[in-house]
Order: C-alpha cells, then sequence, then structure tokens
C-alpha cells in the first residue's frame, strides 16, 4: 500500500470530531479524573481515535485536502493532537446543532474552494482494523462515485450479533460496483431498532450502517437542498466568507440562527433511493460507544490495553494468543 491512496486532485477528506462521547463519560471518569471525549482517547496503542482517523483520511486525499471539523470547547484537544500533522482545515463549530450541520459544515469549505470535489466523510470515534483493508475499499468507492455522482454511496458492515444501538441498512437491487466490491441500492434505514425488528433485519441481511460516506460534492448539496433548506441558506452565505478575517464572527452569527437537523432521519432516510451500499468486508469495525464494545475488540485483536483493567464493568478475559503471525496485525 502506498503512503497516498489516492491522489486526485479533486478528492477531499473531512473528519467528524464534534461528538462529547456522553455514553462513556463515567467510564472515562473512572480512568483519567475528567471528562475527555472518546474520540480524543488513546484506549490501545498510542494513538487516540481521532489521529488514527486522520492518519486514514490524509492517506485517501492528503493533508492539503483533509477538513476537520470538531467542537469549540475542544480546540485544546484538536490543537495538541494535530501536532505534525499539517492539516488544511480545522473548523470549530461554535454549538452543536446536531449531524446535519456537523456534515455540512465541512461540506461548505470544500464546495467553496473546489465544486467538482468527491468526499469521504468519517466519523473520528469508530475503530477501524485493518487500516489497509479499509482503505482499498474506499478506492472503490471513490471509483464508485466517479461512475455514479448522484449517489450518496455508504459503506455497510456484516452483524455478528443482533444490535439495537446502531443504524441498519437495507440493501437492495444491484448497481454498477467493482469486481469483488458490488454496490446496491438502499431499500429502507432501520434507525437504532427495537429487538424484535433488529432481529428481522440480522435475519433479511441487513448491514450496520457505519456513516461512513463517500459522495460528491455537488449530490450532497443537492440533497441538502432537498431536505433542510432553511439549513442550507446559511452555508451558502458561510461559502463566501471562508479565510476571511471575519470568518469567526460570520460562523458564530450563522449559528445562532442554525436549525438542528439528524444527517440520518432527516436527509439518508428520505433520499433512500439517492443512496447506495458497498460492503466493508475483512475489517473489524465498531463504533466503541460502550466500555464492554471496547474491552471486546481490544481482545479481538489480542492487545493489551491503555487504561486500567479495574475500570471497566466487567473482567477483561484476553481472547486466546493467535498461532499465526498474520492472523493479528500490528495495532499502534
Amino acid at each position: 500500500m502506498s503512503a497516498r491512496l489516492l491522489a486526485g486532485k479533486h478528492v477531499w477528506s473531512i473528519v467528524l470530531a464534534g461528538g462529547e462521547g456522553e455514553r462513556l463519560k463515567s467510564f472515562v471518569l473512572r480512568w483519567l479524573g475528567r471528562h475527555q471525549p472518546k474520540q480524543y482517547c488513546t484506549f490501545v496503542g498510542n494513538r487516540s481515535m481521532f489521529q488514527h482517523t486522520v492518519d486514514r483520511a490524509i492517506r485517501i486525499a492528503s493533508p492539503e485536502r483533509t477538513v476537520v471539523v470538531a467542537a469549540h470547547q475542544h480546540q485544546r484537544y484538536t490543537r495538541a493532537q494535530l501536532l505534525g500533522r499539517s492539516i488544511h482545515k480545522v473548523i470549530h463549530q461554535p454549538i452543536n446543532r446536531d449531524t446535519a450541520a456537523g456534515i455540512f459544515l465541512p461540506l461548505s469549505y470544500v464546495r467553496a474552494r473546489d465544486p467538482q470535489a468527491i468526499v469521504v466523510i468519517q466519523p473520528s470515534d469508530h475503530f477501524i482494523y485493518p487500516e489497509p483493508r479499509f482503505l482499498t475499499t474506499v478506492q472503490h468507492t471513490l471509483a464508485s462515485a466517479e461512475t455514479m455522482p448522484t449517489r450518496l454511496l455508504l459503506l455497510g458492515v456484516q452483524p455478528d450479533r443482533l444490535e439495537t444501538e446502531y443504524g441498519w441498512i437495507q440493501p437492495g437491487a444491484s448497481l454498477n460496483g467493482s469486481s469483488g466490491y458490488p454496490v446496491h441500492g438502499v431499500s429502507s434505514f432501520l434507525e437504532k431498532p427495537g429487538p424484535a425488528q433488529a432481529d428481522v433485519a440480522l435475519r433479511s441481511g441487513g448491514l450496520w450502517n457505519t456513516l461512513i460516506l463517500t459522495a460528491t460534492v455537488e449530490a450532497l448539496w443537492q440533497a441538502g437542498w432537498g431536505c433542510f433548506p432553511d439549513m442550507m441558506r446559511h452555508f451558502e452565505e458561510l461559502m463566501h466568507g471562508w479565510d476571511a478575517k471575519d470568518e469567526s464572527a460570520l460562523l458564530e452569527g450563522r449559528y445562532r440562527f442554525m436549525p438542528r437537523y439528524n444527517f440520518s432521519s432527516d436527509l439518508l432516510q428520505q433520499l433512500s433511493d439517492r443512496v447506495a451500499v458497498m460492503e466493508l468486508t475483512g475489517v473489524l469495525w465498531s463504533d466503541w460507544g460502550k466500555p464492554e464494545r471496547i474491552a471486546e475488540t481490544i481482545r479481538r485483536i489480542g492487545k493489551t490495553p491503555a487504561f486500567p483493567l479495574h475500570c471497566l464493568d466487567q473482567p477483561f478475559i484476553p481472547y486466546p494468543v493467535p498461532r499465526t503471525a498474520n492472523q493479528v496485525l500490528a495495532f499502534t
């Protein structure tokens, strides 16, 4: 795998780092003695989840075409953890206005700089392993986005259990895709279902929604206008003020009136006929929303946690040591 995944001049990366990590708050408090959003925590190895995501992002595009969006109150974390990583643009949201604004804010910056861009959007609080396989799959999503420029292409993961806290995607008809990386339409979305609904989704071939998205800027922009024009008017105005002296004041002014929309329920579910899905295979993915998920994942990769085991609600029981070296790759 080369140091740079794709060098296409219109490929951009967006890293979403605006979450507060509320579900892990008590666990992190036991560990660190203070609250720290999970994306800025190093649970294993020597890089935080945020740093892992940024490092993937700059291999997908380049540091010059990578945009990070984070919360205003987290500036101390982003500045410290981006040292040595020359990211082109870091945007700090004045206020959390839910996930749609969190995505369209950096998207407005990319569109102002490169209207022909294809973006890969990654949440920064998900665990992905091994990364080379993930990056190969992303390369195929970029190729598919070029051939299907009006589609929003999500990565889905084959479930290994009944899960009520993830979003589910029900794949639809087969679309164009490369060999070994098929693309399907989406027949429906299911957001955090009850046990009975999750069981039906599991039995019918549903996939977990990673919310890792590849799309052209234009397709996303048109989708936004179709779903929440009142929000999009603010981002149209912001496009003309990026990197100006009064950028911060303009941003704060627009966010005073920014409406709240959820990207999954208010856009993806409303426009499922414009969404496609590619399955992410051979990759261990988890949103690490619970301490037990973190412990389970670390056990599976055969690594030692970076946190004291007494912080867990449940005992940490290591998996058997792999018999061959290629069963577990290095995770640092």
